[in-house]
């Protein structure tokens, strides 16, 4: 395992009309080995743009992405997805999910079950291993997705949204888990987000994007993910430092969106 290092990364896309959208400017960036991020913004500055990089689903119209000494070409098994829909297969049950990629790579069958029981236990799904994914509710079918992509042990897990269809329960108790699988497995973590809470509690360092281009504006290094492995979030919520904390932030998002609506009226 070793550290993400972006590099003067921009990206401009051509439009079928002659025109093109500058995406992201110049985003310089590096991501120690283990480290969770968190990655916030207004609509249009980029967040899954950068994340389709670093995946290696876009190539940047310039500047590099390295995992270690490795460049970024396209996508890896060292570099793991999880979208906002897991993405899973509903031809298959829960076990087979989850195992898919290590059995596609020539995994032994026996190695590929040992781990599957392993990663059915972090994930809090021991008793649904033979479940169909449409028997799953969407928060166990984010527990299945996040499941598959540390079956093939990456060193980096990239979450676009994962969380964003939730219910508000489910969605803190899969925040809880995020943190859990963090401080257990050692993962070098990015998550995307639209919510500051969010981001605030997932963010051992956080990041916010502003807009047009898409570019860094501001970066935090935060306590609350710390803290909140294994604790109760609604206890996080009330240190002292992470009310001022996210008004400070909503405030900086709210100008943001503010400026866009100017500008589009203008």
């Amino acid at each position: 395992m070793s550290g993400l290092i972006i590099s003067d990364v921009s990206m401009i896309f051509e439009l079928p009309n002659g025109g093109s959208v500058e995406a992201l400017k110049n985003i310089n960036l590096e991501l120690k080995e283990g480290e969770l991020m968190s990655v916030l913004g207004p609509s249009g500055c980029g967040k899954t743009t950068l994340l389709n990089i670093l995946a290696g689903f876009l190539a940047a119209t310039s500047g590099t992405v390295h995992l270690g000494e490795d460049l970024v070409t396209g996508p890896s098994p060292e570099r793991g997805m999880v979208f906002q829909q897991g993405a899973l297969f509903e031809w298959m049950n829960v076990r087979k999910n989850i195992g898919f990629g290590p059995r596609m790579k020539g995994v032994p069958e026996r190695e590929i079950e040992e781990n599957v029981d392993r990663l059915l236990g972090i994930v809090g799904l021991q008793d649904f291993g033979q479940k169909m994914i449409y028997e799953l509710s969407g928060g166990m079918q984010q527990r299945v997705a996040l499941a598959r992509c540390l079956a093939n042990d990456p060193d980096v897990i990239l979450m676009d949204e994962p969380l964003g269809a939730l219910d508000a329960l489910t969605r803190e108790k899969m925040q809880s888990l995020v943190l859990e699988i963090w401080k257990e497995t050692g993962k070098t973590i990015v998550l995307i987000t639209h919510s500051v809470e969010e981001a605030l509690l997932l963010g051992e360092r956080l990041l916010v994007m502003a807009p047009r281009p898409g570019r860094i504006h501001r970066e935090y290094r935060l306590p609350f993910a710390e803290m909140g492995v294994g604790a109760d979030l609604r206890e996080v919520k009330k240190h002292a430092d992470y009310g001022p904390k996210r008004e400070e932030i909503l405030s900086m998002i709210w100008e943001m969106e503010e400026e866009i609506m100017g500008r589009a009226e203008g």
